[in-house]
């Protein structure tokens, strides 16, 4: 897709750009393609694309609840196998290899190799393990409380924490996660992140609210971890602060719940 002379006489367009990055990012048969520099100009709208599928998957959970009569657990993990299938596994193998790269000893560039290599690691496999597992006793809490909502607003708050962490990093370059990470500056990301606070407020006020940024905070322990290990980041960094950033704002959702 990078620089493919298939795009090279093409025009912006920012419906196209939008449905190229929900092709990219889903697998919802719309098969739109654009050039990643267009694609990645509209990154700051990614999360308001996340609250479609948010809204798809917790579709899938009133009916495993409602209707099928499953219980909190079942659910749970019916709604992360749901996120993670129609998001075509996207994010999961930037959790093993960011993983991977910060367990290794060394200096930045032999930690930047090891997160490039396609072979995966004990700490990859068991960090994936972990992020999944907490994933879904946090959408066990909240599905105890019967807030529904909370499956919309952490699937757009993990974007969020995407943009948190892309705006504080510098690229790593040849590579997708740059162009990503280049376009996100700080105009678009607070018009993004103020845009999905509200929506997230109206669907549950302070919880969802602290939802969001739940996925901030996410975003920038991330960010600080990449500089720390490989100075700059890639899309495995913005891999990791994706599925950690739904993870978060699951945490202080549940946690908010419990006091609110």
């Amino acid at each position: 897709m990078e620089n493919d002379n298939y795009f090279e006489d093409e025009e912006f367009s920012p419906v196209r750009s939008l449905l190229g990055l929900l092709t990219f990012s889903t697998i919802l048969p719309i098969n739109v393609y654009t050039s990643i520099e267009y694609m990645t100009k509209l990154t700051w709208c990614w999360p308001f694309l996340h609250i479609f599928i948010g809204i798809l998957a917790a579709i899938c959970g009133y009916v495993s609840m409602e209707v099928l009569h499953l219980n909190s657990f079942f659910t749970a993990a019916i709604v992360y196998a749901f996120l993670m299938l129609i998001t075509g596994y996207n994010h999961l193998d930037g959790v093993m290899d960011m993983a991977d790269g910060v367990m290794v000893h060394g200096d930045p560039e032999k930690k930047i190799r090891v997160m490039k290599d396609s072979s995966v690691g004990a700490g990859g496999v068991a960090t994936l393990f972990l992020v999944a597992s907490l994933t879904i006793a946090g959408l066990y809490n909240i599905l105890d409380y019967n807030f529904i909502y909370g499956i919309i607003i952490c699937e757009m708050s993990a974007k969020i924490s995407l943009l948190t962490t892309a705006l504080l990093s510098e690229p790593l370059t040849p590579g997708i996660g740059s162009y990503f990470i280049k376009e996100t500056n700080l105009a678009n990301y607070f018009a993004s992140t103020i845009i999905i606070a509200i929506i997230a407020g109206l669907l549950a006020d302070v919880v969802g609210m602290l939802g969001v940024i739940g996925a901030i905070v996410s975003g920038i322990i991330i960010a600080i971890i990449a500089r720390r290990n490989f100075v700059l980041a890639n899309g495995d960094v913005l891999g990791m602060s994706n599925e950690v950033g739904r993870l978060f704002s699951l945490l202080f959702m549940a946690v908010a719940l419990f006091f609110f």
